[in-house]
């Protein structure tokens, strides 16, 4: 991997290194805080804790994920990912199903010596998390699934443009709305519309059925795009699922109250009896 310093972007946040990573034919990067070791250094046989992998969604990059990195890093070490095709990253030549992205994922970690983590996706990032830990299954530990798409209630485009647009206008801050609009643009019109009907056709609940790990379902209450009712069902669909709402939270919650997002999966990953 060619390790990389990466600029501090708008809003509070740590500052990340970079790293581009190479998997299933495809290039992606990988980001962590300082004071979080480096990957590889596992594969060169210094043993590390379980990690936290975030994982974004369609059209958009770690960037909305930056805070919660920064909290959740200051318990256990934690890498977020930018996937191929996005934030800047090589553009494949070819669409790219949501099992490829799981594959892209676990076969990247591998390499990055990352063996044993948590998977937190965001949105479309959902869907990638479910596909790497069936991809993986022995190394992924728990999966959390923060605003999960495709809600039942918006099985079509023109619904899901709406629920993303209202979300856009009523529940989020000017500087989420700043970075996943500018994040859009970074992806282009062209990757956007090829993965769209990727995520619009991605059978979430049969898939998750497959997921045996613990999995907290998470959402912010005025969530327009994951819904309460849908996120509850999905945590339903699997043996042992959670569920957690974030109070005055949209969609990207995990921008706007990190704090309780990351308190809401760590009492979770980690429950007090454990922790004593």
């Amino acid at each position: 991997m060619r390790a990389l310093l990466a600029r501090p972007q708008g809003g509070k946040g740590p500052r990340l290194l970079s790293a581009d990573v190479e998997a299933h034919g495809l290039t992606g990067r990988i980001l962590w805080a300082d004071g979080t070791p480096a990957p590889g250094l596992e594969s060169a046989g210094i043993p590390a804790p379980t990690a936290y992998i975030l994982i974004h969604g369609i059209g958009v990059s770690h960037r909305y994920l930056r805070r919660l990195h920064g909290e959740l890093a200051s318990d256990a070490p934690t890498y977020s990912l930018d996937l191929p095709g996005f934030a800047g990253t090589p553009k494949p030549g070819r669409p790219l199903s949501v099992e490829d992205y799981g594959a892209f994922i676990a076969q990247a970690l591998k390499a990055s010596g990352i063996t044993s983590y948590i998977l937190v996706g965001h949105s479309m990032g959902v869907q990638f998390a479910i596909e790497a830990a069936l991809y993986a299954p022995g190394q992924a530990q728990r999966l959390v699934l923060m605003g999960p798409v495709v809600d039942s209630r918006h099985r079509s485009v023109p619904r899901q443009g709406m629920a993303l647009f209202l979300d856009a206008l009523l529940r989020e801050s000017a500087g989420s709305n700043w970075i996943v609009f500018t994040d859009y643009f970074r992806c282009g019109p062209r990757w956007y519309s090829t993965e769209l009907p990727v995520m619009m056709a991605y059978p979430t609940e049969q898939r998750l059925a497959g997921i045996t790990v613990p999995v907290l379902v998470l959402r912010g209450n005025h969530d327009q795009v994951a819904g309460a009712d849908w996120s509850l069902r999905l945590a339903q669909a699997v043996p042992q699922g959670s569920f957690a709402e974030i109070p005055r939270a949209g969609h990207v919650v995990q921008h706007l109250r990190p704090q309780p997002v990351a308190d809401a999966i760590r009492s979770w990953a980690v429950p007090p009896s454990a922790a004593s």
